[in-house]
């Protein structure tokens, strides 16, 4: 039996639906196409629904407080792309290939609470001041990447650290001194023969408020330590880490929040980076309010 037999439904039922007792081949063919239009639509108005339900789960459900924005920084090439990849539970990716995705949002159950962390790759704002200042101003913590074969990608991180540590002062009014909510990273630490800048010249450069590690994104060295690290000083949970937790698709994390009580996560497929009219309303709320009453991150 063919496919299209398979999905006609026999002549003396079309009969009965069309009222003709001897319908022609012309009448029979435009009942058969109608019965299956209203069966595709039948069956993308379940999809869609579906999707409605999707769509409610739970982001907004997460606490203000358990709310936050890890910002990646550093010159091209440095490996950026490949520890985010690493966070969000992904294989490292041989071949260099420019951001093109640069935000993600990663969603945690753990010990019953919902923590939402976004991760904002901001490559492309590199050489736009006002872009790059304005996404340093939203964000929480910070990771700071260069290359340790790479000279000028470090001296650009020593730049990155000094811009935050100014943003965030006319933020932070306070008379004691602020540790800096920064991780640096000096990554391909697997490339040692073309090592370039020494361990000293880092730890002369880097202030003690500075948590530093030499990481390789492609062999995975130390990075537990960094995302670890990352959690410490947001305050989050240590089963954020991507080996303390169950990575799980979007409908299984649902279940799992209602009735589970392993830790679970899950990315949003549908996380699109906050517009910067919406970064910008943040900055001059958090200017006027100790402690912002919505999360921070729409």
């Amino acid at each position: 039996m063919s496919t299209s037999e398979k999905l006609h439904f026999p002549v003396e039922s079309l009969n009965t639906l069309t009222r003709h007792p001897h319908p022609s081949p012309d009448r029979q063919k435009h009942a058969k196409v109608s019965d299956l239009s209203k069966t595709g639509m039948g069956l993308l108005e379940t999809v869609k629904g579906r999707w409605k339900q999707q769509d409610k789960v739970a982001p907004s459900t997460v606490k203000p407080q358990n709310c936050h924005r890890i910002v990646v920084l550093g010159a091209p090439g440095v490996g950026k792309t490949n520890m985010v990849r690493r966070f969000l539970g992904e294989e490292f990716q041989e071949e260099y290939e420019a951001t093109t995705e640069d935000f993600h949002r990663k969603l945690f159950h753990v010990g019953g609470e919902m923590y939402q962390v976004d991760l904002l790759d901001a490559a492309r704002e590199r050489n736009f001041p006002a872009k790059r200042r304005l996404s340093i101003l939203t964000g929480d913590i910070f990771l700071l990447v260069f290359s340790l074969d790479d000279k000028e990608s470090f001296s650009e991180v020593r730049e990155l650290l000094s811009e935050i540590r100014h943003a965030k002062s006319k933020l932070v009014k306070s008379k004691r001194k602020v540790r800096l909510p920064v991780v640096v990273c000096g990554n391909k630490s697997d490339l040692d023969s073309q090592r370039v800048i020494s361990r000293s010249d880092i730890t002369a450069a880097l202030t003690r408020d500075v948590a530093f590690f030499e990481t390789s994104a492609k062999r995975g060295t130390s990075l537990e330590a960094v995302f670890r690290e990352l959690a410490t000083i947001g305050g989050l949970p240590d089963e954020t880490g991507p080996s303390q937790h169950r990575l799980v698709s979007m409908l299984t994390y649902q279940s799992l929040c209602r009735h589970g009580a392993t830790p679970c996560a899950t990315v949003d497929p549908l996380a699109r980076r906050p517009s910067f009219g919406s970064d910008l309303r943040l900055v001059l709320g958090s200017s006027t309010k100790s402690k912002p009453e919505r999360c921070q991150i729409q």
